[in-house]
């Protein structure tokens, strides 16, 4: 069949990382799918005699793989596909080049206030807004060009440096119930989620469909560039079930 498009993926998570099997799975369909390439391959054993050509030739291990390109950097494919953890409700963020002034009184402090009342975590430095030269973080008592903070997000700089005007970066953490935070632990080699997955694409009137009972994710690449769409790599390694089956692949209007 002649087909044009990038085939449609859904993957329907069955295995958590520490094996569990997940009882109410919820699919999670790929997005913005620029390419997917479905690889089946095969090592070839060759066995020769005293000519140069093999008496025979045979297949060996065999391997499926999905090779994905999506346009859309997704939290249900991160967590359950690729971490195979559920998320937990909150923000960890930060805050990068916030602009503020150095006061000029007697305190040279300046306390910062995280988005969606959230909470200082830690300093990410501070630069002269003018120079671009970034201020040095010290214990105490700070000289010109230098700078305290506090546990709570106080920064206090020296006398000298008042009224400048300076770029402030640092993380906080928020609760909210509008995103996920994923929490990567090291977990013990081998430990690997699992998911099925089902690809169908089709043109002028026939439809190729592909099942693999189980998959587990070899890459997830988040690139990220300066002057173009993010498009990231999915792949899939495709293995037999509990019951030594694979999947199939069905073809339509042939």
């Amino acid at each position: 069949m002649i087909n044009f498009g990038a085939m449609q993926l859904i993957c329907t998570p069955t295995n958590l990382a520490d094996g569990t099997a997940i009882v109410n799975p919820t699919p999670v369909k790929l997005g913005v799918l620029q390419d997917v390439t479905l690889d089946l391959s095969v090592d070839m054993k060759t066995l020769y005699g005293g000519g140069m050509y093999p008496l025979a030739v045979a297949q060996g291990r065999g391997k499926i793989e999905f090779k994905a390109k999506t346009g859309e950097i997704s939290g249900k494919a991160l967590g359950s596909l690729y971490l195979g953890q559920p998320s937990a409700a909150g923000i960890k963020d930060c805050v990068l080049s916030f602009p503020a002034a150095i006061p000029s009184s007697a305190a040279y402090t300046i306390t910062v206030a995280p988005p969606a009342s959230g909470t200082f975590v830690a300093d990410l430095g501070v630069f002269d807004a003018a120079s671009g030269q970034q201020f040095k973080a010290v214990a105490s008592a700070p000289a010109a060009g230098q700078y305290t903070v506090s546990a709570a997000g106080l920064y206090t700089f020296a006398a000298a440096d008042q009224g400048k005007a300076v770029v402030m970066n640092y993380e906080y953490s928020a609760a909210s119930t509008s995103a996920q935070v994923f929490n990567i632990a090291n977990r013990p080699t081998g430990q690997t989620p699992s998911f099925s997955v089902i690809g169908r694409t089709g043109y002028d009137g026939k439809i190729l469909t592909a099942k693999f009972y189980r998959g587990v994710s070899s890459k997830l690449s988040l690139p990220f560039k300066s002057d173009d769409f993010a498009v990231s790599d999915f792949d899939i390694s495709c293995f037999a079930n509990a019951a030594d089956q694979v999947g199939w692949i069905c073809i339509q209007g042939e």
